[in-house]
């Protein structure tokens, strides 16, 4: 058995870096290493989850500059917001219903930023109540390598199928993203959470469903995982804080560094791919290597 330590440490957090934000699953590749190594058990389960925090972190520094402009913009139109709604209750008359679909509709047109926001919120939260039910159930059932072979050919058949199948492209922007496209892009995330599916992935493929353009939505794949992986790496590091040492927070920290690097690279690597390429060639990798570990694992 591979013991828990600096070198496993990196090589996680390489691994992590690598795989979190390409439609690959970052936790399969996780789970496949850690198997091969043997480093399993629930120390494991719970490392595997904490060290994808060194992504977040990544996101957050790449797109600092929009995410502050977005947050600066979106509090700005929340005043706006409130003096639309202020001035219609005068100004409107008929049900009020119907006066409120109104005033909700001019609100989505001209507050693009917010209701960005509140379309993350809406994204986020089908996944977040389906993970809090059924974590337990998932860590203990599904985090081994048949079922991380199984998503990993599954979700390269699926890949390969709606790229064949693409429709007209309707949304170029994150701005024109609205609350039922992410809606529908949230739903699809709730299938992420079976190992070997991929976060990234599932997003991203929901999204190309959605109407979105792959750079539109492998960015907004990103600006997703922030509150998806907050919420899942926060909970997971408090859940295992009786099983992990002084130690091990040693190590973990060093593979949060190390999956952050890698990751920050990875990212600006993928969105330039996405632009000029389909996402075929990450859906014949997974059938390889979907393959390739039923083969082996026995």
């Amino acid at each position: 058995m591979k013991e828990w330590g600096p070198e496993l440490a990196v090589l996680l957090g390489v691994v992590e870096g690598l795989t979190e934000f390409l439609p690959v699953s970052s936790t399969g590749h996780l789970i496949l290493v850690g198997h091969v190594l043997g480093f399993t058990g629930a120390v494991a389960a719970s490392i595997e989850i904490s060290i994808q925090l060194g992504s977040i972190l990544a996101i957050v520094a790449y797109e600092r500059t929009k995410l502050l402009s977005l947050v600066s913009q979106a509090i700005q139109e929340q005043a706006a917001l409130r003096e639309l709604i202020r001035t219609s209750r005068h100004e409107e008359k008929g049900p009020v219903g119907e006066r409120w679909i109104s005033i909700l509709r001019r609100s989505a047109d001209k507050q693009r930023n917010l209701w960005f926001l509140i379309g993350l919120g809406v994204a986020f939260v089908p996944a977040a109540i389906i993970g809090f039910i059924a974590h337990g159930w998932i860590e203990t059932y599904l985090f081994n390598p048949h079922t991380v072979a199984a998503s990993l050919i599954i979700g390269g058949l699926i890949i390969l199928g709606v790229e064949a199948m693409r429709d007209r492209v309707r949304i170029t922007r994150l701005d024109q993203v609205d609350v039922m496209t992410a809606l529908v892009i949230g739903l699809a995330q709730c299938v992420s959470l079976i190992p070997g599916v991929s976060r990234s992935g599932s997003t991203i493929v929901g999204g190309l469903l959605a109407g979105l353009d792959r750079k539109t939505a492998t960015e907004y794949s990103f600006f997703l995982a922030l509150p998806t992986m907050i919420a899942a790496t926060t909970y997971q590091i408090l859940k295992a804080e009786a099983l992990l040492t002084n130690a091990d927070y040693a190590w973990l920290a060093l593979g949060l560094l190390v999956s952050f690097v890698v990751a920050w690279a990875v990212i600006a690597a993928f969105l330039t791919f996405v632009q000029r390429h389909t996402l075929r060639v990450f859906a014949y990798y997974r059938l390889l290597l979907g393959v390739i570990v039923l083969f082996v694992v026995r």
